[in-house]
């Protein structure tokens, strides 16, 4: 290998040397060069037909050009020669160029060129230029590159051509003016964002535009593309769009009629392109024939882009949709959209619509930094918009049941233990239509402070104590009428529901339930006799309200009415408790089998609380009425109702005890034959818990019921089941009223005392989880789940129902998220519930979900997602999709084949992220019908 650099001074002095060596000679020189040159020019004047102008090669043989010596030349100055800070002339290179060749370089000083052979490349600044033969011209600042054909006729060793971020793979030759930075090349590939353009011949500019003749245009990588848009005119715009004049569309080389005059393909990054949104099309069976989401994208910098889109129906429906997202980095990020709909269908029809709906959603996630956050996550709109615009690709929109919203603002005071915050909170069910609306919510807190830390005394040491001041302001459009207040007595205690509108909103704030609460605990933990833990704790609770109820009984009508007494009042009530926890192990060893270890961890917890009496009327929270015309009295609670209720009734010491388990299993390990980890543990018993309590203070129903819970999973938790369930240990006996009914009651004995076993389950549940594929590695839905939560939180999110709700949605979409490197997968789930009141009435609900895919080729795959309510042995809600990949292009169907939401729709899409829209749509509903 001959490897050779020189940079551009040494060669100009070596140039000047033999210039001044060959001085004698140049007349005769002079004469031999026109000799040859004269056939040649008589050639080029020959007239012919010549199709494609190659791009002409410098003569490797060619001599430097000669000039008639001047006699009356002074001699060089021999020390101005050797003077090198003088003989470089101007030039307006500004970068050191670099070369490099494997088999030869050869330099005539003469022509001033160079001559590179193979694998050869040339650097200047950004642009790099590698081929089998390079040709460099030092005079005219140009680049010529090409292949080398063998005898067989292969070409080997094309140029590859990359300037700047643009690459060029060439598959015949170039010139290219390193200079100017333009370039004449000849049948040329190059990558435009995620498209592809090719050409016959290119001509590229200064400035990156690139002229295209006899070209094409495509997102497919492959050598032969399957389809491409092909034009005589192509010009593409650096930054900006793709031009192309009459084209047409080939599918697999084939052409199809299907073309346009001219088209326009952006060609600026993603985050900086505008452009007009192609409409969707398809018919509904109310709103008819549609074009849907036509309008335009506007990117107005790096920090904010809009889409603003329209829907048509043939019907006269129509809306209008709005969409935001921005992000300002290293501060906030988050997205805002509003889709208003005008909701028509014919006269003619059995049920005509005629309404308006709309929905709004806003996320704001703000960076952590400051002391000071803000955060939003809105989701709201009115209760008739799931029910009537369908979303046929994500039916899982249309039958969700709540809408949940919060925004948030937190602020910390540096330098101190206290924290401010305020929210807002909306939750509204779409079934019923009841809307709650929080607002505003504040909280003032101090952080637990220990006054003792430099006690010695355990108890003291540890000793804490916090603060949190709370006020809420909620309003419902469930508005409870003031009389009659109980059911029993002849009234009816149902509120009203009303429409959530503006002409209803100073109703709504008349009704508004509002009111503070102040929250002073002090706790503290030690240790006693070695192996206990002990925690004591005391809870100081004091509410304001601006009312308070008066109750009084009405003989006119025989029962118990309610007015509201407006006025400052408070409610103070306090709690303590005390709690005793130990550890205890346990160890079974195995010295045959498969199982080497079983170990068991028990936590026994007991405590003891109290809590006072506050129903007498010395504290003025509870007020005994009379109820009936014999003089029966009952006690009714003041702030019944209220937003924080009131104080606890009834004096209450109460021994409250719990006892969790957890059973683990070690076991030889038979896959692992190094011996590094020849056992592990598998679960037996993730987690077994009881918890019950005795309330000394009550005269009757001390014991409170048994809560029992467990959960483990098998087969290396790819099946989950967890189960709980409530046992009352009281019995019950049926009576006899005075109309010849027969009703059941709980008695105050226990059901072993009177042959009923050990008590009655009132309520158990079962649910179990599968999830099932040939693949380790893939996550399951429940681990999606967790790794979806942990990046929201991770980027400064807040967990609430609305977003659980959307990640949900994300994990149980399988139309959505395509894995084409597993084979099949399958998704099971199972519920059953199960409650039985004391009077003996029974109610179980049994539910199965379904969802999973399986690939039928390498390209073809089937995902569902089904459900059976077992009860009411009805199918639920249920989706099929065909995913097909077809390399540049990915095709969709989804099909909910029956229900409210019955449609489909045929997605035929490239998958470049710049062509989106260039798709074949078909999309048919058929709901209400």
């Amino acid at each position: 290998m001959r490897a050779i650099k020189l940079t551009l001074r040494e060669i100009l002095l070596k140039l000047t040397k033999a210039q001044a060596a060959v001085q004698g000679f140049r007349l005769l020189l002079f004469c031999f060069f026109t000799i040859l040159v004269l056939p040649e020019l008589a050639i080029a004047q020959r007239s012919g037909g010549i199709l494609e102008k190659p791009l002409r090669a410098p003569d490797t043989l060619g001599l430097p050009r000669l000039e008639i010596p001047d006699t009356l030349a002074i001699p060089a100055d021999t020390l101005a020669l050797s003077d090198s800070t003088k003989i470089v002339p101007s030039s307006s290179i500004t970068s050191e160029i670099t070369y490099h060749a494997e088999d030869s370089i050869v330099a005539d000083f003469l022509t001033n060129k160079l001559y590179l052979y193979k694998e050869a490349w040339f650097e200047y600044g950004q642009m790099r230029l590698d081929a089998d033969v390079i040709v460099i011209d030092w005079e005219k600042s140009e680049l010529y590159a090409s292949g080398v054909t063998d005898s067989l006729g292969n070409i080997s060793g094309n140029p590859f051509f990359k300037d700047g971020n643009q690459v060029y793979e060439i598959r015949k030759e170039m010139r290219y003016n390193f200079k100017t930075q333009k370039a004449i090349i000849k049948d040329v590939v190059t990558e435009q964002q995620d498209g592809i353009l090719r050409g016959e011949t290119i001509k590229k500019t200064g400035d990156g535009s690139v002229y295209l003749d006899h070209g094409y245009y495509t997102t497919c990588k492959l050598t032969e593309p399957h389809w491409h848009i092909s034009s005589n005119k192509l010009k593409s715009i650096e930054g900006k769009q793709i031009v192309s004049g009459p084209f047409n569309l080939y599918f697999n080389g084939i052409p199809t009629p299907l073309g346009l005059p001219f088209g326009i393909i952006p060609n600026t990054p993603e985050e900086k392109a505008s452009g007009i949104i192609f409409p969707s099309y398809g018919e509904e069976q109310v709103r008819g024939l549609f074009l849907r989401d036509f309008g335009y994208y506007f990117a107005f910098n790096d920090f904010i882009h809009a889409r603003v889109t329209g829907d048509i129906y043939s019907k006269g429906s129509y809306g209008a949709k709005s969409q935001a997202v921005y992000k300002k980095r290293y501060r906030y990020s988050g997205g805002f959209n509003l889709d208003y709909q005008i909701i028509k269908s014919a006269e003619t029809d059995e049920n005509p619509l005629d309404t308006r709906t709309f929905r709004i959603t806003w996320n704001h996630t703000p960076e952590s930094r400051g002391t000071s956050r803000f955060s939003a996550s809105v989701n709201a709109g009115s209760t008739s918009y799931f029910n009537n615009v369908v979303n046929p690709t994500n039916f899982q929109n249309n039958i969700q049941s709540d809408l949940q919203s919060t925004v948030n603002f937190t602020k910390q005071f540096p330098g101190t233990p206290f924290s401010l915050s305020s929210s807002m909170q909306h939750s509204q069910s779409v079934s019923t239509g009841e809307v709650k609306l929080r607002l505003p919510t504040l909280n003032f807190s101090m952080n637990r402070q220990n006054p003792f830390r430099n006690v010695k005394f355990e108890p003291l040491k540890t000793l804490n104590i916090a603060w949190t001041f709370d006020f809420q302001n909620s309003i419902s459009n469930r508005i409870q009428t003031a009389t009659p207040i109980d059911a029993e007595l002849g009234g009816n205690t149902a509120p009203e529901l009303i429409p959530f509108t503006p002409e209803n909103f100073s109703l709504l704030l008349q009704n508004a339930n509002n009111g503070a609460q102040h929250r002073i605990p002090v706790q503290s933990t030690f240790n006693v006799f070695k192996y206990f833990t002990a925690a004591a704790s005391a809870n100081i609770t004091e509410l304001w309200y601006l009312q308070k109820l008066n109750y009084f009984y009405n003989p006119a009508s025989e029962r118990v009415d309610q007015i509201v007494e407006n006025g400052f009042n408070r409610v103070t009530f306090y709690t303590s408790s005390f709690n005793l926890n130990t550890n205890v192990y346990g160890f079974f060893n195995f010295k045959k089998g498969k199982i080497q270890t079983i170990r068991q961890h028990l936590q026994p917890t007991f405590g003891f609380s109290y809590n006072p009496d506050f129903t007498e009327e010395s504290f003025g929270y509870f007020q005994r009425v009379q109820t009936n015309a014999e003089g029966d009295t009952r006690l009714y609670n003041r702030h019944q109702g209220f937003i924080y209720g009131g104080a606890p009734g009834g004096e209450s010491r109460s021994l409250t005890m719990s006892l969790r388990s957890v059973l683990e299993a070690k076991i030889k390990n038979d896959e692992d034959s190094t011996g590094e980890e020849s056992f592990k543990k598998i679960p037996l018993l993730e987690n077994l818990s009881l918890n019950t309590a005795y309330n000394f203070a009550a005269d009757s129903f001390q014991l409170s019921n048994f809560n029992i819970s467990a959960r483990t999973s098998f087969f290396d938790r790819k099946l989950s089941v967890n189960v709980s369930s409530t046992l009352d240990p009281y019995a019950t006996r049926t009576f006899s009223t005075g109309d010849g009914n027969e009703v059941t009651r709980r008695i105050n004995e226990y059901a072993w005392q009177n042959g009923q076993g050990i008590g009655a389950i009132r309520s158990a549940r079962l649910n179990l989880n599968a999830s099932i594929n040939p693949s380790s590695d893939t996550q399951n839905p429940n681990e999606v789940r967790d790794e979806l939560t942990n990046q929201f939180l991770q980027q400064g999110g807040q967990m609430n129902e609305f977003v659980e709700s959307q990640i949900n949605q994300i994990v149980n979409d399988p139309s959505q998220y395509i894995d084409w490197n597993i084979p099949w997968n399958l998704t099971v789930g199972y519920n059953l519930s199960y409650n039985k009141q004391s009077s003996g009435t029974t109610n179980i609900s049994q539910a199965m979900n379904l969802s999973g895919d399986v690939s039928l080729s390498e390209k073809w795959k089937i995902n569902f997602s089904t459900g059976l309510d077992i009860q009411a042995k009805n199918i639920t809600q249920s989706l099929i999709g065909i995913a097909r990949d077809l390399h540049c292009w990915q095709m969709n169907v989804n099909w909910v084949p029956f229900g409210r939401f019955t449609s489909y729709n045929i997605d035929i899409r490239v998958k470049s992220s710049i062509l989106q829209d260039l798709k074949v749509s078909r999309r048919r509903s058929f709901f209400d019908r």
